[in-house]
C-alpha cells in the first residue's frame, strides 16, 4: 500500500498566514501579516484588535514555544490552550510588551529594570575612588552596599506612638489598638504573659522605663498557651512585621492601619540614596555614584560624555547607548533612582522596549499594546523610530494602536471593525497605511478629519486659584483655572500636567479620576460597579415568584446562592502555576453561565440572568430604557462603552476602560467639578469624539471640566489652555500659554507646533 501523500502548505515564508480566527468576537477571518515589516492593527475600541494580535497570534506562538520544553518543564506551566482559530502558519518566537506594570517592589528602579544601575555600578567598582572591593558593594539590594538603616529602600517609616496605643486603657483593656494585637490574640499574649506590666494599669500611668519597654524592648521567650515567643516591643514588631513590607502586599486591614499609623520619609541615615557610608564615598571626578543615580537620563548622558576615562570606553559607551535609548523614547526625564512603582503604564511599556533594542536576537515577532499612549505628538515619533529600529534587525514589529502617526508610519495596517462587541471583528481593511484614510471605514474617516478650533470660546464663571506651586517639577506656578468652562492643561510627557492638577483647590462637588483606575476583580461588572446589578436580580425574582414560593433577588446573584458551586459564580476555573499567572479555564459544569441549572430555568422576558449579562451595554440601554437601571446604562454609552457586555469582568478592561466606568458612575449624579488626568488614553479617535461632546455637555449643563490630556482633537475644542513645558522633568513645569486654543498654533510649544502641523495636513 502507498504511504499517504504528504501535506502540502500554502504558506509562504514571508508571511503570518491567519484562517479562520473566531477569538472573542473575531468573525472567521482571514488575514496574511507580512513579516519584517511595521504592521498596526487598528479600529474602535472592542473591534478584536487585542483578540487578533495578543489573544490570537502571541497566544499560540507562546503555546508552541512551551510545547517545546522537556515534560517536567512543561509540567510547571499552565497548559495553554489553543486559540479558536483554524490555521496560524509562519509564526516566530513573540515577545509581547503590553501597558501592564513594571511592578510594585519597593527595590525595583528605572535603573534596575534598564540594567543602567549593573553598568554605573561597574564604572565605579572599577575607576572609582576610594575603591570598593566591586559592584556589589554598590548595590543597595545586597548587605554589602545597602543602608541597613532602611535596608536599602531608601525610605523610614515613623510611627506615631498614639495610632497604636490608646493610653488611656490598660492592656487587658485593649490599649494596643493594632490589627493582630486584641486583647486574647497571640502578640498580646507576649505582653500580658511577660511579667513586665501591671496588666491592668492604664498605659498613661506607666513609668518611661515601662512605656520604652512596651515599645521598644527586648526579653526572653514568654509562653502564650500556643508556643513560647520571644519578647520584642509593639513598635519594633509592627516595624519588621508591617513597614518593611510592601504594603500592596498586606490585606486590606493591615494596609489601612499601617497608613493611619506611619509616616514615610527619605531614611534619615542615607537620605534616600538606599546606600552606606562607604558606597556613598565612592566618586568618580567628585562626583558619587548617589548624585549619579539621581540625575535624570539625559543629564547622565552629558555628565559621560564629559568623562575623561579611556580604558573605560565599552562601558560608558554602552550605557550611553542604553541612555540615549531611553531619551529616544521620550523618557529622557527619568532619573535611575525613579521607583518603577512610580510610572505610569505606558513609560513602564517603553522602558521594556528600551531593553530590545540592543538584544542580538533577530527573527522575532514584537507584539506591542498602544505604544504611543499616553504621549505628546512631539514623543509619538520618538516611539515610531523605535519600532522601525526593531523592524530594521529583521523582526516582525505588530502593534494595537490608535494614535495617527504610528498608524501613518506603519508597511501595513489592519482595520478591524466596523464597530465594537458584536457589531465588529471583521476586516474593513487591510494593505499599505497611505490608502486607509481613503477608505469609508471609522479610522479612515478619522485620519481625514483634523482638528477643529473653537473659535467662540465660553464665558468663565469663576476662577480656581493656584498659588506659588511647586510640587515635584513645578516652578513656583501661580495661575487661575477658569471655571464654568472646558480646561485643557496640555504639555509633553513629564512636563507637570498631573503635578498641577494636584493642586487645584477641591470644593463640595468636585470629581477627581486620575489614572490609577478602578481595580477590576474577576466577580465586579459593569452591572455591578454602577449599580444596575441591584434592578435586574429584582426583577428576575419578582418575574420567577408564584404564589406562596417567593424568589429572593440573591438567587441571581453569581456571588450568592445561585452561583455554580463550581466555579463559585465566575463562569471559569483557574489553572494555577508557579511560574505565570493562573490561566483561566470555562467552567466545564455551567459552561462559563456562572449560575446553576435550576436559576437558569428562570426568564425575564423570554432571557435567563446568564443571556442578560451577556447582552451589550447598548442593547441595554435600548431594552430597559424606562427601568431604574436605564439611566445607568444610558451613561456607559455616553462615555463610549456600549460596546461592554453587562457582565464583563472588569479584569479584563482596559485602564482607559476603567477610567470611563469611573466617569459614568459620577455622571448618573452629576457633579460640579470634573477633574481627569488623560481620559482619552487608549481610545480610539471615534470614542475620544464621543468623550469630548460629553465633556462639552457637561459643561453646558453648569460643570467645571478640567482635562489633562494630549489628544489634540479634544485640545482644539476646548475653552481654555494651559501649556506646561518647555520640556519634561526638571526642564519641565514652567507656564509657556494660557488662553484660548486658537491662539495655541503661535505659541511656538510644542503642543502649539503638533497642532499646527495637525490643521495644515
Amino acid at each position: 500500500m502507498k504511504p499517504p501523500p504528504k501535506a502540502t502548505s500554502t504558506m509562504t515564508s514571508d508571511v503570518i498566514r491567519v484562517r479562520g480566527a473566531r477569538t472573542h468576537n473575531l468573525r472567521n477571518i482571514d488575514v496574511d501579516i507580512p513579516k519584517k515589516q511595521l504592521s498596526v492593527v487598528t479600529g474602535v475600541s472592542g473591534s478584536g484588535k487585542s483578540s487578533l494580535a495578543f489573544d490570537t497570534i502571541a497566544a499560540e506562538s507562546q503555546r508552541l514555544l512551551a510545547a517545546t520544553y522537556p515534560a517536567f518543564v512543561q509540567n510547571l506551566m499552565p497548559h495553554l490552550p489553543r486559540p479558536n482559530v483554524d490555521t496560524l502558519e509562519g509564526l516566530s518566537a513573540s515577545i509581547v510588551v503590553d501597558q501592564s506594570p513594571l511592578g510594585a517592589n519597593p527595590r525595583s528602579t528605572v535603573g534596575t529594570a534598564t540594567d543602567a544601575w549593573s553598568l554605573l555600578r561597574q564604572l565605579y567598582a572599577s575607576h572609582g575612588t576610594p575603591p570598593v572591593p566591586g559592584p556589589h558593594a554598590l548595590s543597595f539590594n545586597t548587605p554589602a552596599g545597602m543602608c541597613l538603616a532602611c535596608e536599602g529602600t531608601g525610605r523610614a517609616a515613623t510611627l506615631n506612638i498614639d495610632a497604636v496605643l490608646d493610653r488611656a486603657l490598660s492592656l487587658n483593656e485593649g490599649a494596643i489598638k493594632f490589627p493582630n494585637f486584641a486583647v486574647g490574640s497571640l502578640f498580646w499574649k507576649v505582653y500580658a504573659r511577660s511579667g513586665a506590666f501591671d496588666n491592668d494599669k492604664p498605659v498613661r500611668d506607666y513609668s518611661s522605663e515601662e512605656l520604652e519597654h512596651l515599645l521598644t524592648g527586648t526579653g526572653p521567650n514568654v509562653e502564650t498557651g500556643t508556643y513560647p515567643m520571644a519578647y520584642e516591643g509593639v513598635l519594633t514588631k509592627i516595624t519588621r512585621l508591617y513597614l518593611s513590607k510592601d504594603l500592596a502586599a498586606l490585606k486590606p486591614r493591615l494596609r489601612e492601619a499601617v497608613e493611619r499609623a506611619a509616616t514615610t520619609g527619605p531614611c534619615p541615615d542615607c537620605s534616600g540614596s538606599r546606600l552606606n557610608a562607604p558606597a556613598r564615598a565612592c566618586t568618580i571626578a567628585n562626583t558619587p555614584i548617589t548624585t549619579c543615580h539621581a540625575m535624570p537620563a539625559t543629564d547622565l548622558q552629558d555628565w559621560l560624555a564629559r568623562l575623561d576615562l579611556p580604558t573605560a570606553t565599552p562601558l560608558i559607551t554602552q550605557l550611553r547607548s542604553l541612555l540615549c535609548n531611553l531619551t529616544e523614547v521620550g523618557l529622557g526625564y527619568l532619573a535611575l533612582d525613579r521607583p518603577t512603582s512610580t510610572l505610569s503604564g505606558g513609560e513602564g511599556q517603553r522602558i521594556r522596549t528600551v531593553l530590545h533594542l540592543d538584544s542580538a536576537l533577530t527573527d522575532l515577532t514584537y507584539v506591542f499594546d498602544e505604544p504611543a499612549a499616553g504621549l505628546h505628538a512631539h514623543d509619538t515619533t520618538r516611539v515610531v523610530t523605535l519600532l522601525k529600529a526593531l523592524r530594521d534587525k529583521g523582526n516582525t514589529v505588530l502593534v494595537v494602536e490608535h494614535h495617527p502617526d504610528v498608524i501613518t508610519a506603519a508597511d501595513h495596517v489592519i482595520d478591524l471593525g466596523p464597530g465594537a462587541g458584536t457589531h465588529g471583528g471583521t476586516i474593513t481593511y487591510q494593505g499599505p497605511s497611505a490608502r486607509l484614510a481613503g477608505t469609508d471605514t471609522p479610522t479612515g474617516r478619522a485620519l481625514k478629519t483634523g482638528p477643529a478650533l473653537n473659535r467662540e470660546p465660553r464665558t468663565p464663571t469663576g476662577v480656581l486659584p493656584i498659588r506659588d506651586a511647586t510640587t515635584n517639577n513645578l516652578d513656583h506656578l501661580t495661575l487661575d483655572i477658569p471655571t464654568g468652562v472646558l480646561t485643557c492643561i496640555t504639555g509633553v510627557a513629564g512636563a507637570g500636567k498631573t503635578s498641577l492638577l494636584a493642586h487645584i483647590p477641591h470644593q463640595d462637588g468636585t470629581v477627581v479620576l486620575d489614572q490609577h483606575a478602578i481595580r477590576g476583580s474577576r466577580r465586579s461588572t459593569p452591572a455591578t460597579y454602577t449599580g444596575a446589578m441591584d434592578w435586574i436580580r429584582e426583577a428576575f425574582a419578582k418575574a420567577g415568584s408564584r404564589p406562596g414560593h417567593p424568589l429572593k433577588p440573591a438567587l441571581f446573584s453569581a456571588n450568592s446562592a445561585g452561583a455554580c458551586a463550581d466555579c463559585s459564580g465566575l463562569g471559569v476555573t483557574y489553572l494555577d502555576a508557579p511560574t505565570s499567572d493562573p490561566v483561566p479555564v470555562t467552567c466545564a459544569t455551567c459552561n462559563g453561565d456562572r449560575y446553576t441549572a435550576e436559576v437558569l430555568t428562570h426568564t425575564l422576558d423570554g432571557l435567563t440572568i446568564a443571556d442578560v449579562l451577556t447582552m451589550p451595554v447598548d442593547e441595554a440601554a435600548t431594552r430597559y430604557v424606562e427601568t431604574p437601571a436605564g439611566p445607568a446604562f444610558s451613561t456607559l454609552v455616553d462615555v463610549g462603552l456600549g460596546y461592554l457586555s453587562l457582565g464583563q469582568p472588569l479584569s479584563t478592561l482596559s485602564g482607559g476602560e476603567r477610567q470611563r466606568l469611573r466617569l459614568a458612575s459620577h455622571i448618573i449624579r452629576p457633579a460640579g467639578i470634573y477633574i481627569l488626568d488623560e481620559p482619552t488614553t487608549g481610545l480610539h479617535m471615534n470614542d475620544v469624539d464621543i468623550l469630548t461632546r460629553l465633556f462639552h455637555r457637561l459643561v453646558d449643563q453648569g460643570a467645571t471640566v478640567i482635562v489633562a490630556d494630549h489628544h489634540l482633537h479634544l485640545i482644539a475644542t476646548a475653552d481654555h489652555i494651559i501649556d506646561l513645558g518647555p520640556d519634561a522633568g526638571p526642564h519641565g513645569g514652567s507656564l509657556r500659554y494660557q488662553g484660548p486654543p486658537s491662539g495655541l498654533p503661535a505659541s511656538h510649544t510644542h503642543t502649539g507646533r503638533a497642532l499646527t502641523n495637525r490643521l495644515t495636513t
